[in-house]
């Protein structure tokens, strides 16, 4: 399985170090355990930044980095070793392990964190942590900072500065390295595969959870570990619903069935849409709407390389979806004026994509002083054009409503252009219903 190097967490810790203020601090908790139900626990899934940062996969840890701290910059306090425990729950890697696996310079008991945390922030002026994302985290931080102030009359010194870890990481996150793109390639491989299969395995009958379940065995058989969100499986008119979940619709004959899933591996996620006819054939209807949106994402990609902004992608599919409505009458008027007027957003009412990462919907600012950002290599994001024609829209011939199409990449911008990370599933109207046929 492909995995981020321990050298590349190195990097990146150096790397954010280097552009915080001399004398600082930064502290960031990794993600809590949620419960789902009285002593049933959620699957765990660590914090996306404390996993950027340390690639250390445990609940109760918290990092610290400080610039030029003489004994080490990076210190992990973590779970200890513990046999009871470890019967029950799993392996833990003990404050040794923190050491040897994981790269930290030192490394703390995390029931000791009280005793020891306020004097590591002792006499450092700024701190930097995840502010407003975790409340308790945030209580904790200032009661370490009271203690420390409690002791000022003795010459103790509390830091004089708060800011946000946001900016910096996040601004890091958005460039994706060589071993990131590694990853995303096994990630979008793996639901390619998936999605192949949920392809081949359709027909009338079958309930949306039928594929659903295709799905989730292809990726846990890729090794991934889950889902990087709630896979939206959607038959006929559910697939005008964007973020339908209920997965529970009877597939049936004449239908299009709408499909946006991926998985996650090493915390990078994948995230593919397609849309196909239940019965392997499209309707003259559905295939006109189809590809219009398949033209879009098209005229999509032509717009995403180094140095074109974040919107001329989207202005690309709106002009195309736009033009397109209008040829098959579902718009009335000039295509610049529809689009001045969003008349386009009763059936395409989404942005064309978003960054993508270690979250699905992955951080990093569209806008940098009020202007739409300019793509850079590494950058990766989905490109998802869709028309959807509501099943109770009255302004449209019957024939036409309950139809919704979304065709979704994932592409990473390289010095030419882009690169497509989901090319593995078939998405010509051609090509999907000769793979569904030779399915039968």
């Amino acid at each position: 399985m492909i995995h981020i190097p321990k050298a590349e967490y190195t990097r990146r810790r150096k790397a954010l170090m280097a552009q915080m203020e001399p004398n600082s601090i930064a502290i960031l908790p990794a993600a809590a355990v949620a419960i789902r139900n009285r002593d049933v626990e959620h699957v765990y899934r660590q914090d996306s930044d404390f996993q950027y940062l340390s690639g250390f996969p445990e609940p109760e840890a918290v990092i610290v980095l400080m610039p030029g701290r003489q004994h080490g910059e990076y210190v992990l306090f973590c779970r200890e070793r513990n046999a009871e425990r470890e019967l029950w729950d799993g392996l833990r890697a003990g404050t040794e392990g923190a050491i040897r696996d994981f790269g930290a310079d030192d490394a703390f008991p995390i029931t000791d964190i009280d005793d020891i945390l306020p004097g590591l922030i002792e006499g450092r002026d700024r701190v930097y942590s995840a502010m407003g994302s975790n409340a308790e985290f945030d209580r904790h931080l200032m009661e370490w900072i009271n203690v420390i102030r409690s002791k000022a009359h003795l010459g103790a010194q509390p830091p004089n500065e708060f800011v946000a870890l946001d900016h910096l990481l996040h601004d890091m996150r958005l460039y994706k390295s060589a071993a990131e793109v590694k990853v995303m390639r096994e990630a979008a491989r793996i639901s390619c595969a998936a999605h192949v299969k949920a392809m081949q395995a359709s027909r009338a009958g079958l309930y949306e959870f039928s594929l659903e379940a295709e799905l989730d065995y292809e990726f846990r058989k890729g090794g991934a570990k889950m889902p990087a969100y709630g896979s939206i499986v959607a038959a006929g008119r559910n697939s005008c619903i964007l973020h339908y979940q209920q997965n529970d619709a009877v597939l049936k004959d004449g239908d299009l069935v709408l499909i946006d899933a991926g998985c996650e591996i090493d915390c990078y996620a994948s995230d593919i849409t397609r849309t196909w006819p239940v019965n392997g054939k499209f309707s003259p209807e559905q295939k006109a709407i189809y590809e219009i949106v398949l033209a879009s994402q098209e005229a999509a990609f032509a717009e995403i390389a180094p140095d074109k902004h974040w919107n001329q992608a989207h202005e690309a599919t709106v002009h195309v979806i736009t033009a397109g409505l209008v040829k098959l009458g579902l718009l009335q008027g000039d295509v610049d004026e529809l689009i001045a007027s969003e008349a386009y957003k009763a059936f395409y009412m989404h942005r064309a994509g978003h960054w993508l990462g270690m979250d699905v919907h992955d951080v990093g600012e569209y806008k940098v002083g009020g202007e739409w950002r300019v793509l850079e290599v590494g950058m990766a994001l989905t490109v998802e054009p869709g028309i959807y024609i509501s099943p109770d829209n009255q302004n449209v011939a019957k024939k036409w409503r309950g139809i919704g199409v979304r065709i979704e990449d994932d592409v990473v911008v390289t010095k030419q252009g882009c690169e497509i990370l989901t090319g593995g599933v078939p998405k010509t109207v051609a090509d999907i219903e000769a793979l569904m046929a030779a399915a039968r």
